[in-house]
């Protein structure tokens, strides 16, 4: 190893820590810095990175775990009903030490966890005393898809990451991991295993590997312009719009489709038919037979029969990319010529690009409460929000990728669990159902509307981060336990200096926030903690109604 990655390293991560999560403490945060990295590719928010750390003792050297399903990551509240066939589960298992060095103990203790944990005959409640509760619940979410799936027969991954600041294992660590895949293969003969060893240079590859903003499409004709040149009408072979769709590696980009409003379905009746198009190969070109792709973009420049894109957003045509994909990497595709219609449109103003995606996708059936982050309140908050130093990402990872600091960003989910803890005084709702809260138009619509004063935003807001950036100090906490009760701290500082145990959301616009002091915060904390303790602690506790109503009891009492 370079002597200068390692140092070079240290300063990205020291720099990286002050500058984003000053509060965390140093280990944590690489905990955060490494699973960044290794799930890049996947754009994950900050929250949903943070959603997989375990924290805390007897975490069987794992320190992060996170499951993918088609490329989508699936938390405790992930629907898996709508799936079929041809599904995808990808397990990616972190261990990431402020090491110099790689060692075997650490392989050696992801080798046990990993034969207790995921030989599915054990019972996981048998194994309380060995394991911490959030590792148990991350390996319980797994398994309830991996049954709930089972009988659709889907693609099981398993990707295993040691990060350290070190160089090359030693050939006897090296030997470790290949026992424990031996394991893995045990309990799941045709599973897919893979190992990697991240030290300081290969850290600092993936660091410095940003995703492009240009991409370019090679057209199968010259394209037909609109008027001022801000949209196009094009022929694509089939072919080149899947190498568009493919990074380096040859997987899917995902950044591309962050603005469709859609997650892919898997095999449903619609997508079985843009398959069995496919692979027909009749005398019908493919854009006979499809509605196409829309394609929104800042800026689009043509040069021959290529058009390049500055951040190409696919809004429409999710299931037809995905299909596309799926036939470039699974069947004989020698000789095909056919095309694919592609709209680009490159909106002159933000509202237009809000536009074209609510009407792109208002065509076919798409539940309303689908359509999100393109609703006028939404934009309202964003600019309430900017001038108090707080950044709302209707677009994920949008400020971060401009260097906000992570205290000053606020995510649409966020949010939505914020009003819900504050407003609405659903603590339990906020936590157990951090993905699929907004995804039924009654919740949607009783957290977010224009109805809704502004100021409720900015003060759920900021009382939702003063709490994060105080329970960060305490070092006894870990990620899991401060997920697990930030939401009904929040209730109950919100409460307190309101000085009613009910709020509509007059009162909550009206909050003084310099009530909501670190003093306030801490006896609020401590209030909770004190119930949370003493019905047992961990996510059921954390996730339940019994929480909420004792907590409602207590705010009464200290209020009066």
């Amino acid at each position: 190893m370079n002597a200068n990655d390692k140092i070079i390293l240290e300063q990205i991560i020291d720099q990286e820590h002050k500058d984003r999560a000053a509060s965390s403490p140093k280990s944590e945060f690489f905990e955060i810095f490494v699973a960044e990295q290794v799930l890049k590719d996947y754009d994950l928010g900050y929250e949903e990175i943070e959603s997989g750390i375990i924290g805390g003792g007897n975490d069987g050297g794992i320190d992060s775990i996170y499951v993918l399903v088609n490329g989508e990551l699936a938390q405790e509240d992930f629907d898996i009903s709508s799936l079929k066939k041809g599904v995808v589960i990808d397990t990616v298992l972190i261990q990431a030490k402020l090491a110099d060095g790689f060692g075997e103990t650490a392989i050696e203790k992801l080798t046990a966890a990993t034969e207790d944990l995921f030989n599915l005959g054990n019972d996981l409640g048998s194994m309380k005393a060995v394991f911490n509760d959030g590792l148990l619940s991350s390996v319980a979410n797994f398994r309830r898809i991996q049954a709930g799936l089972a009988s659709k027969f889907p693609t099981l991954r398993f990707r295993y990451i040691y990060a350290t600041k070190g160089a090359d294992p030693h050939p006897n660590v090296r030997r470790k991991a290949e026992i424990l895949g031996e394991k893995l293969k045990g309990l799941f003969s045709h599973a897919d295993f893979s190992f990697e060893f991240l030290g300081a240079p290969e850290l600092l590859k993936q660091a410095r590997r940003e995703p492009p903003t240009a991409y370019n499409l090679i057209l199968a004709e010259n394209p037909i312009s609109s008027s001022g040149d801000v949209g196009y009408v094009a022929l694509v072979k089939l072919r080149d719009f899947d190498g568009f769709i493919r990074d380096e590696a040859g997987k899917l980009r995902r950044n591309l489709f962050e603005a469709n409003v859609r997650d892919y379905q898997g095999s449903t009746a619609v997508n079985d038919e843009i398959g069995d198009s496919l692979k027909a190969k009749g005398r019908e070109d493919f854009w006979w037979l499809n509605n196409g792709v829309t394609i929104v973009a800042e800026k689009a420049t043509v040069s021959a029969k290529t058009l390049t894109l500055e951040d190409p957003q696919i809004v429409n045509g999710l299931q037809t990319s995905n299909e596309i994909f799926r036939y470039f990497s699974d069947s004989n595709t020698a000789g095909d010529e056919r095309n694919l219609l592609v709209r680009i449109i490159v909106p002159t103003k933000p509202e237009s690009r809000d536009r074209v995606i609510k009407a792109t996708n208002s065509q076919t059936n798409i539940p309303p409460a689908s359509l999100r982050a393109t609703d006028k309140i939404h934009r309202d908050i964003e600019e309430h929000l900017r001038p108090y130093g707080m950044f709302y990402d209707r677009r994920k990872n949008l400020h971060k990728n401009d260097g906000r600091p992570l205290d000053q960003i606020v995510s649409i989910p966020l949010m939505a669990q914020a009003v819900m803890s504050i407003l609405l005084q659903r603590p339990d709702d906020a936590r157990a159902r951090p993905s699929s809260l907004l995804k039924k138009d009654e919740d949607y619509s009783s957290v977010f509307s224009t109805s809704i004063p502004i100021g409720v935003y900015l003060k759920c807001a900021t009382i939702a981060r003063k709490i994060d950036a105080h329970m960060r100090k305490d070092a006894a906490l870990d990620a899991r336990e401060r997920n697990n009760v930030i939401f009904y701290v929040a209730m109950r500082v919100a409460a307190i200096a309101s000085g009613k145990n009910k709020l509509n959301a007059i009162d909550v616009a009206a909050i003084d926030l310099a009530l909501v002091d670190e003093d306030a915060i801490q006896k609020s904390f401590s209030a909770v903690k004190k119930l949370y303790d003493g019905m047992g602690g961990g996510d059921q506790v954390a996730k339940g109604s019994k929480l909420v109503e004792a907590l409602k009891a207590e705010i009464g009492t200290a209020i009066i």
